[in-house]
């Protein structure tokens, strides 16, 4: 069996029964199986596919499919532009939220990206001695990460194929579990949260990304204006007009903002209800919950801060219509696991 599988191996488990994985037969390399209900999964250019469906009922609506369908066609991020390590740092370290992420997650840690896309983060965490599983239910944006995994032989990262409604991981097995623009593309965000959350140790953290109900606003403008002429009004969005950017890098931008399926908008306040339900403490939010406060380039992302009033943060986040679209409207919130 691949070494980097038999590596997370004990991690594992059946999305269909809970139970522990196993290689499927001595030695084998195309297949791990459930020790109870013998589940066959197999695995493909080294990723173990764990995929298994939703079991709904057909009223709940689930867009699980239909989204799978639109990023295996459109796999978000591409690696158009840098094809190796140095690259990939020098571009994620150019946005200093990686950076941050970069500098503040200790060596050693073991961390989750749950919709990992075709795994630029999990790729760029894992160079720092830390080991990452990244995990997405598309195969073609995993076979993109997995790619760039092993052109450049970096040992400490794992892709899985994994629905976030059926986790193949065992409960508070993470020290930092990131779900960072996926959420708000499922049926149930809230569901979807709690099913992640679970996957947090205990004192560990969680790292949330949405759309934000007012922050999206200026987005669904544009996309208004772009059914109606998009080369005429293609310079309302400033990245499908920067010259610095690949045609492709442009195009799968401007499928993943104007043309995905299914999204939903969310509040701060609603994540900071979420964690009350789930028991999480509040860390800190992108941008700040409370009016005045800025985050700074050298922000302590972990160090713990009281939110502001309820009114404060309901105004701060009204204001998110006109200072939060540049990145989709997408606003950002950590929590802490209660022991």
């Amino acid at each position: 069996m691949n070494e980097s599988i038999e590596r997370i191996l004990d991690l594992l488990c059946c999305p269909r029964c809970g139970h522990n994985l196993e290689p499927n037969g001595a030695g084998s390399l195309d297949a791990i199986a459930c020790t109870a209900c013998r589940q066959s999964y197999p695995i493909s250019d080294n990723i173990p596919q764990l995929f298994w469906p939703n079991d709904w009922d057909v009223l709940k609506g689930d867009v699980t499919d239909v989204v799978k369908q639109f990023y295996e066609k459109t796999p978000f991020p591409n690696y158009d532009g840098f094809d190796n390590v140095s690259s990939l740092v020098e571009k994620a370290r150019r946005g200093f939220f990686a950076r941050l992420l970069d500098e503040q997650i200790p060596f050693g840690s073991r961390v989750l990206e749950c919709g990992c896309g075709t795994g630029q983060l999990s790729n760029f965490l894992s160079v720092a001695n830390r080991t990452v599983i990244g995990a997405d239910m598309c195969l073609n944006s995993l076979r993109l990460a997995q790619r760039f995994k092993e052109r450049n032989q970096l040992g400490r990262v794992m892709f899985i194929q994994m629905n976030l409604f059926r986790p193949v991981l065992k409960p508070e097995s993470f020290d930092l579990v990131i779900s960072n623009g996926v959420l708000h593309h499922t049926a149930d965000p809230f569901l979807a949260f709690q099913r992640i959350s679970a996957l947090v140790k205990p004192n560990g953290y969680i790292l949330i990304g949405l759309y934000h109900t007012y922050g999206r606003l200026l987005t669904d403008l544009r996309r208004t204006l772009f059914r109606i002429n998009r080369k005429i009004f293609e310079f309302a969005d400033p990245r499908l007009t920067d010259k610095r950017f690949g045609t492709t890098r442009r195009e799968t931008w401007f499928a993943d903002q104007y043309q995905n399926p299914h999204e939903s908008k969310h509040t701060i306040r609603e994540v900071m209800g979420w964690f009350c339900h789930t028991g999480f403490e509040f860390v800190t939010s992108i941008p700040k919950a409370r009016l005045g406060a800025q985050f700074s380039e050298n922000e302590r992302l972990f160090r713990p801060e009281r939110p502001g009033h309820w009114l404060d943060v309901l105004v701060r986040e009204i204001l998110m219509t006109f200072t939060n679209s540049k990145d989709g409207g997408l606003f950002i919130v950590i929590g802490k696991k209660k022991a």
